[in-house]
């Protein structure tokens, strides 16, 4: 540890930039850093006073690549830790309380280490988050320990990128640090993470976004037993691809989805339990083909599309991990343009039934093709129906896609990313 204003002082001298260069992966990105960072420690000694020895924690938000609507039939998926991220500069306290104090809000949140027990009245909220992680390491036989943190997170709310991962992500990391010895594998972290999300805070939500966050870079996961994920880290520099990852939000409304959302789910399991299985992933791919015609009637014909693209999608996640480990680029990317028409086509999660004059996420994958096709490579991103699109697109192209999306959908509409090599770690 240090005290803060040796911390600043060295942060703004570039003391640290090897430390933060293993982070964040341009000059500009260390150089912005230093000033946050340097900030939020002023900001620390606001809020809980001068002259205490800090540490820096960093937390990063996701993106899906590939394996679009499969986890929940236990499928493949590939994702990404992104350069948005959730900061922290904690110092341990005597007072068994842990208080996180983010810029965004105005009151802090406040968890007595004493009170573990699920609280109702907490779901929804931070305080459920922070609570959960604790309870799970408290049950795993790991130390828990209160401290004080001032956090600023930069990871769009809203915009399919995990902004609650990356706090949960982050508040098992600081736990991990400062009274585990750090030995806890980022793994555990993650099932830490959902485990808080799911039952304190409320969201039945997979592990996709947590493991993304807690182990960074490229993670290929395998759900099959979903208790025992299959985690695979992809060792692949994006920095060398020459380009931008960019996320686009449509603007769409998303009041009222969960029916749409939850029926891809409902329908693909509708097929697997014709077969008296429980998921695709149980249901061997020829079987199921074999029986067309009897299934017609029973599931419709939407659910069998979706179930062919559950299948294709599941087999394309190994497809773009194997031409990311081969760095071939350009194969990773016409992977990504099929799992687009794929969700397009087959799975049905870009626009609303019913509704013709409403369709954000079809528009801006078609003006995407119109400046990116032969050159990039696009597709929805996350849940669709009316979220966000991502795009990968080469330097050269940048200004022009930016230009067209943001004309369409509003001038901060489309996000320029990167991929970040790292999950949850202690910066300096």
């Amino acid at each position: 540890m240090k005290d803060e204003k040796e911390l600043k002082v060295g942060l703004l001298n570039g003391d640290f930039d090897g430390d933060l260069g293993r982070v964040y992966v341009s000059e500009k990105e260390v150089t912005d850093n230093r000033q946050r960072i340097s900030r939020l420690i002023d900001v620390f000694a606001s809020l809980y006073g001068e002259d205490r020895e800090v540490e820096v924690f960093s937390a990063p938000g996701r993106t899906e690549v590939g394996g679009n609507h499969t986890d929940h039939n236990h499928g493949r998926v590939l994702a990404a830790s992104i350069n948005l991220d959730a900061i922290a500069v904690v110092s341990p306290n005597n007072d068994n309380t842990i208080r996180i104090k983010s810029e965004k809000y105005k009151n802090a949140d406040v968890v007595e280490l004493d009170k573990l027990e699920v609280d109702e009245n907490e779901k929804g909220k931070s305080t459920g988050l922070i609570r959960g992680v604790c309870a799970a390491f408290v049950e795993r036989g790991y130390k828990i320990g209160g401290f004080d943190a001032a956090t600023f997170s930069d990871v769009l709310t809203g915009s399919g990128l995990s902004s609650s991962a990356a706090f949960e992500v982050l508040v098992g990391t600081i736990l991990n640090h400062l009274f585990n010895e750090g030995k806890i594998d980022p793994v555990e972290i993650a099932q830490i993470s959902q485990y808080s999300e799911n039952v304190y805070f409320g969201k039945p939500c997979g592990l996709m976004d947590q493991m993304a966050c807690s182990v960074g870079g490229f993670v290929s996961i395998d759900f099959e037993d979903p208790e025992k994920p299959i985690i695979q880290k992809v060792d692949f520099d994006f920095e060398h691809s020459k380009h931008a990852l960019c996320i686009v939000d449509t603007k769409g409304n998303h009041a009222g989805l969960d029916d749409e959302y939850g029926a891809v789910r409902l329908e693909m399991e509708a097929v697997a339990k014709y077969f008296g299985k429980n998921n695709l992933r149980e249901l061997p791919q020829e079987l199921f083909e074999k029986d067309i015609a009897a299934l017609r009637p029973q599931v419709g014909d939407r659910a069998l599309m979706r179930a062919f693209h559950f299948y294709n999608e599941n087999k394309r996640v190994l497809k773009l991990v194997s031409a990311l480990m081969d760095n071939n680029f350009e194969d990773f990317k016409s992977f990504i343009i099929e799992s687009g028409f794929s969700s397009y086509m087959y799975n049905q999660n870009i626009y609303l039934a019913g509704q013709p004059d409403t369709q954000p996420v079809a528009l801006a994958l078609c003006l995407s093709e119109e400046v990116l096709k032969g050159r990039g490579a696009w597709r929805v991103h996350g849940g669709g129906f009316a979220g966000t699109i991502q795009a990968f697109v080469p330097y050269d192209l940048l200004d022009e896609y930016k230009n067209r999306l943001n004309s369409a959908f509003g001038a901060d509409a489309c996000k320029v990313l990167s991929v970040r090599p790292v999950g949850g770690v202690k910066i300096i």
